[in-house]
């Protein structure tokens, strides 16, 4: 692959710069218009000398900028794009407002090796890790679409982030340190990868110098046999253990874990579930965040009423469990991960 100067921080661009040749002053012309202006090409930076961007392009050198493909908007004005990488693979980002923040939904991976049943991504297995820019390029392109600033950061779209540590913190750094946008106001979710955890605990602290991302953790199941029935790979990783890791994170990093629990229509709604789920998130800080199933074509799974999904909600709520219902966005341009991308490759 050609070499990207996106992702880099404005040190690492001076340092860069000098090494070609360059005064550092060039280095901090390439953060301002990477960052700020969200150049595509070596051309549009035309503060540049002609003749060290003509030479920059001989050697290979590029932003690191994706093709957007696809978009799809909502009713709600929820905005999908298909990203095209380098090697010609797709991408999904998704940017959902509110009138009080823009949130980018974006993919460490391209597809996912975790399997869970309810998720289009996994159905194709995973091809291969996205790099640094190739996952802060999603932040960029989701901004030009809708013209707005991201104010959040979720790592919730395709692939498992923590099969990806090195380059997902690293996006972090750049996120926090070039964008501005804080890591308080950023998400990791993760369905569960044993022994990496600990290891991001102590990763984030040596990379961030602090963790104070959101860890989210996607159970949707109160017990194990439920959950390797929902998530194949969950055999691997046992319920109790997964719970010892995520209180060690917290134990190590200060920050609350969230929980994330998809509710699957008649299947792991019940009132007995939320009970169960009670007394294995109680006694430590956490959060549980109650997620309605979008439908997706491959599986049966039915979208949860709303008597349900408030029956489940009642439940931990009198636990003492700190819960939140997340609002479903983009129903009607498909909504769940993965999706538009399987649609696009069917019709290729």
């Amino acid at each position: 692959m050609n070499q990207a100067l996106l992702g880099r921080s404005v040190t690492e661009l001076q340092d860069w710069a000098v090494a070609q040749g360059q005064k550092p002053f060039r280095g901090r012309q390439l953060h301002d218009w990477l960052y700020e202006k969200g150049a595509h090409s070596l051309d549009e930076i035309t503060v540049l000398p002609k003749a060290w961007r003509a030479n920059l392009k001989q050697k290979g050198v590029q932003i690191g900028r994706l093709r957007e493909v696809h978009r799809s908007v909502a009713s709600d004005v929820t905005t999908k794009l298909l990203l095209s990488t380098e090697d010609g693979e797709t991408i999904e980002t998704v940017g959902i407002p509110t009138d009080q923040r823009l949130t980018v939904c974006v993919s460490s991976q391209v597809g996912c090796p975790m399997a869970c049943r309810f998720c289009a991504t996994g159905k194709d297995g995973l091809q291969r890790s996205l790099r640094t820019h190739e996952i802060v390029d999603q932040v960029l392109s989701v901004r030009e679409a809708m013209d707005r600033r991201p104010s959040h950061i979720v790592f919730m779209g395709m692939g498992e982030p923590l099969l990806n540590s090195a380059a997902v913190l690293e996006t972090i750094r750049c996120l926090n340190d070039d964008l501005g946008i804080g890591q308080r106001r950023i998400t990791v979710s993760t369905v569960g990868v044993p022994k990496t955890l600990p290891q991001l605990a102590e990763l984030a602290l040596e990379t961030l110098g602090r963790a104070q991302f959101t860890l989210a953790v996607s159970l949707h199941a109160p017990n194990q046999q439920l959950r390797e029935e929902l998530i194949p790979t969950a055999q691997a990783y046992p319920f109790e253990t997964l719970l010892e890791d995520c209180r060690h994170y917290l134990n190590v990093t200060g920050r609350r874990v969230s929980f994330e629990y998809i509710l699957l229509g008649e299947l792991n709604d019940k009132p007995e579930h939320a009970e169960e789920l009670a007394d294995r998130v109680g006694g430590f800080q956490s959060h549980v965040n109650l997620i309605a199933y979008n439908p997706i074509e491959e599986e049966e799974f039915k979208r949860p009423t709303l008597q349900r999904i408030e029956a489940f909600r009642r439940v931990l709520e009198r636990r003492g469990v700190a819960v939140s219902l997340r609002a479903s966005r983009g129903l009607d341009q498909n909504a769940a991960c993965g999706q538009l991308r399987r649609q696009r490759q069917a019709s290729v």
